[in-house]
């Protein structure tokens, strides 16, 4: 990046333009004095903010300016969120207090900032993360107040646009923070473009050589892309002219991002991935007649063109849990292609792209509720519940979060014929309690469809589900593996816990009437020294198991018996940990020490003295792959690959123990890693590709697996190799064997 020079009178004319931009959006949204109210904003924040500048060197300025653009024209968002988004960093990075802007602005436009507001003060490194407490901070508010987390995401976009600017480690952080939640969240919000956007650009920083090569390939097939587009939709523009049907028909890229998942879940190539291009038509019609214009539209494409019955999606009788709404369907063009075609009013199509502010804007202009008010009524509901359970960790409740909130959704049935909406992958035991808690805590089973199944068994949209209860079932702890949802869990947790409180009072019942009968009376401080001699971790832990037959009555009274001797083999072994704890370096210390000629980096060698670093086996990197380290718990650091999917998880829940480590310049250190082979069997293809890897390449080979079918074979070779060059080296080596179609390298393998 080249250096900013900065010319004052010239900065001066920018921020001018931007804002006149800005007021142009709103030139038919706002009143003269709400016009009024953002030129103050607008000027606090030229004044707050006048002598900052960010990592490009441009004014700070700048970025608040966009942010509220962004509201403005992306989201479509009114006034009140502008000037939120003109003001949402002068508390924590100016002298003015969020008091000033209360007096300023009323006492909505502080709340709002107030939760945009970032956290601050530095978290403990092995148990918290900033990243998961801020984003904790942002839904408590955004159960009172939407356009916090709306806000927040216009916010983060525009971060994401200037990223280039920051360092490796940080870009790596924040693109992994984006994906991991940021993404999610637009998409549940229905906000399609800006969580598109935001997933290409942390995938530029994530996995830069994927995406320059797919940004690469779009626009060299950009010509030939058009052409295919235009005749194939002449004959269809033709018809709904004749058909008096008021429309609009563009075409759409899938994301750099949808393209390259989708490259990687059918592994096939760029080339190979069909619906690349969307085509979209929009039609102008009232809200009482969209349905039926829809399926009209529908009709005419298919008697033009073949659909696939399997890809029919109809969302419009039933929208996506995000309030999107559209009817998809694929056809087959005439020259062989598979081609999406998307059809929805134009109300549709502007929720679809702007979400919760288009679905409010509809809202009040017919007075109606639609399905996706109710929806995000239901959703905030569910982010209430989560936060209402005080014992978790902001760890455990981003993890809640992304379970229950932003996965995709199934709708299974009552035996009346209600609807329930549940996470992908939910069982009998969370519909259970997805109806209500007394359901699930007598659940002993379930019948779908009228069959008998237990309450392990995952459910499928579409199914019909009766609850079958039993008086004497209770909740147990493995029941905590059989359920996914976050209001299972804390119903579940809530059931043991009065449980076992229960069972410690019963407990001291017992221990009590034990005492008795050996002539001792009941203390807390003999119930204590009891518990630390039996070894358990508490004295309700000792009461719980002793009333559970876990602890043996004639040890417990011999135990008692020699109550005053010297300290027990478990009184040193309980206190043995802690002793070598406090003699013992940190990581952290270890760290400071090792790295204090190149604080950034971790060099990856046999060499590193005292610091423990083990290469993950999720992702198994090997020299010359991007690679980065976390500290563990454990008190060592892992290396995963920067693209690696729990990496990105770690990335941004963890962002303070990344650190950036980079592979020396040395051989000698071979890993295991496998690869996955299809192609057309033949006689003689294994020996060929035993020649490769042991003749021509010297390398050493762990195990060989194929299976063939119908002339159609599909193998996995373990090898070990020493850099990702010679890897590269020997897949393009086997790509050249005659009937072999794909060679892909796998994450992981069982060791």
């Amino acid at each position: 990046m080249g250096t900013y020079q900065i010319d004052i009178e010239k900065e001066r004319h920018e921020i001018l333009k931007r804002y006149r931009k800005l007021m142009t959006l709103l030139r038919n949204k706002a009143t003269p004095e709400q016009k009024r109210q953002i030129r103050k904003a607008f000027n606090l924040a030229v004044s707050g903010h006048k002598d900052m500048r960010r990592k490009t060197g441009e004014p700070f300025v700048y970025h608040p300016i966009e942010v509220a653009r962004i509201v403005a024209a992306d989201i479509g968002l009114g006034t009140t969120s502008v000037i939120c988004a003109l003001l949402h960093d002068l508390e924590e990075d100016t002298e003015y207090s969020l008091q000033d802007m209360e007096n300023l602005f009323g006492s909505k436009v502080a709340k709002i900032i107030d939760g945009l507001t970032k956290i601050e003060g530095v978290m403990d490194l092995q148990t918290h993360s900033m990243q998961a407490e801020n984003f904790k901070k942002i839904l408590l508010t955004l159960s009172d107040d939407i356009r916090v987390i709306l806000i927040k995401l216009a916010d983060r976009l525009h971060n994401m646009r200037t990223l280039e600017a920051m360092p490796q480690e940080k870009q790596l952080k924040i693109a992994s923070e984006t994906s991991f939640l940021y993404a999610p969240l637009a998409h549940r919000l229905g906000l399609y473009a800006i969580k598109s956007e935001l997933e290409d650009l942390a995938m530029k920083y994530i996995e830069p050589d994927i995406y320059e090569n797919i940004a690469s390939l779009i626009k060299n097939t950009k010509d030939e892309r058009e052409r295919f587009i235009n005749n194939f939709t002449l004959p269809i523009k033709k018809i709904l002219k004749d058909d008096n049907i008021e429309f609009e028909i563009v075409s759409r890229i899938k994301s750099i991002y949808s393209i390259w998942q989708k490259m990687k879940s059918k592994g096939v190539p760029f080339e190979e991935v069909f619906d690349i291009s969307a085509i979209r038509i929009i039609i102008d019609t009232p809200a009482e007649k969209e349905k039926a214009e829809c399926w009209k539209v529908y009709t005419i494409v298919t008697s033009l063109y073949r659909p696939n019955p399997d890809r029919l999606r109809d969302w419009i009788s039933i929208p996506k849990a995000n309030g999107y709404e559209s009817l998809h369907t694929t056809v087959m063009s005439h020259t062989g292609k598979w081609v999406e075609i998307q059809i929805r009013s134009r109300r549709m199509n502007e929720i679809a792209e702007k979400g919760y502010a288009a679905h409010w804007k509809y809202k009040h202009e017919n007075e109606t509720e639609t399905n996706y008010e109710a929806g995000l009524v239901e959703w905030l509901s569910k982010i209430r519940e989560i936060l209402k359970n005080k014992d978790s960790n902001a760890l455990d409740f981003v993890s809640n979060i992304k379970l229950n909130l932003f996965s995709e959704e199934i709708f299974v049935f009552t035996p009346k014929g209600d609807m329930k909406s549940l996470p992908a992958g939910a069982t009998i035991l969370d519909f259970a309690y997805n109806i209500h808690s007394d359901l699930g805590n007598t659940c002993i089973g379930g019948k779908v469809n009228y069959n008998l199944a237990p309450m392990s068994q995952v459910l499928s949209s579409g199914e019909q589900v009766e609850i079958i209860t039993s008086k004497i079932q209770k909740p147990k702890p493995e029941w905590l593996n059989m359920v996914m949802t976050s209001r299972a869990r804390e119903k579940i947790k809530d059931a043991l816990r009065l449980d076992r409180k229960i069972q410690v009072e019963e407990g001291k019942v017992r221990f009590a009437k034990i005492l008795n009968d050996i002539h001792q009376t009941y203390s807390e401080d003999l119930a204590v020294q009891t518990a630390r001699k039996i070894g358990c971790r508490s004295i309700n832990d000792f009461l719980f198991r002793l009333n559970n037959d876990e602890i043996s009555i004639s040890e417990l009274k011999k135990v008692l018996d020699n109550k005053q001797g010297k300290p027990s083999f478990i009184d040193y072994i309980t206190l043995r940990p802690f002793i070598k704890r406090s003699s013992s370096k940190s990581i952290d210390e270890v760290l400071t020490t090792q790295l204090k000629n190149n604080p950034e980096s971790l060099v990856l060698d046999e060499d590193i003295d005292q610091i423990k670093y083990n290469i993950s086996k999720c992702c198994n990197p090997i020299h010359g792959d991007q690679v980065v380290g976390f500290i563990t718990d454990k008190n060592n650091i892992q290396i995963h690959r920067t693209n690696c999917d729990v990496a990105i998880g770690m990335m941004s829940q963890y962002g303070n123990r990344i650190v950036k480590a980079k592979w020396r310049n040395q051989e000698g250190v071979s890993i295991l890693t496998g690869l996955k082979i299809k192609g057309l069997d033949r006689k003689g293809l294994i020996k060929e590709i035993i020649d490769i890897i042991s003749g021509q390449l010297s390398l050493n080979m762990r195990s060989m697996n194929f299976e063939s079918s119908e002339g159609v074979f599909d193998g996995l070779v373990m090898v070990y190799v020493q850099t990702l060059d010679s890897l590269n080296d020997l897949i393009s080596k086997l790509k050249k064997i005659k009937g072999i179609d794909k060679v892909n390298r796998i994450n992981s393998y069982k060791a």
